[in-house]
């Protein structure tokens, strides 16, 4: 078994990504809220731009600092390939600035990923 987890930086393309994990064999995502440190930094810079008392539209005109962490587990080695190939598809090459990152560590144990009604 082995952990996926991966840190999408362009979180318009969660619906895309998932889509194609599950279209690849993944039974289950789960999905958090993250920022990261680089993001923090960089949306402090721009919030100097803000007026004293901003507008929506100053609030929307500036980017959202979110992440989204997705993590499953999955039991195959050749499904961990294709997730890392298909991810790198879509986000782009991780080498690349804002394509996010993907780790992947194996699973010693595992508990309650095989519900029964």
């Amino acid at each position: 078994m082995q952990l996926i987890l991966f840190v999408l930086s362009q979180p318009e393309k969660l619906r895309e990504l998932l889509e194609a994990w599950e279209a690849a064999g993944v039974s289950g995502v789960t999905i958090m809220t993250s920022t990261g440190l680089g993001k923090l930094r960089q949306n402090a810079l721009l919030q100097e731009d803000l007026p004293l008392i901003p507008g929506l539209d100053d609030l929307f005109r500036h980017e959202e600092i979110s992440s989204r962490t997705l993590f499953t587990i999955v039991e195959d080695d050749t499904l961990v390939d294709k997730l890392v190939n298909i991810t790198r598809e879509i986000v782009g090459d991780f080498d690349k600035p804002n394509s996010g990152i993907l780790i992947v560590t194996p699973v010693s144990r595992a508990y309650g990923l095989k519900k029964k009604c």
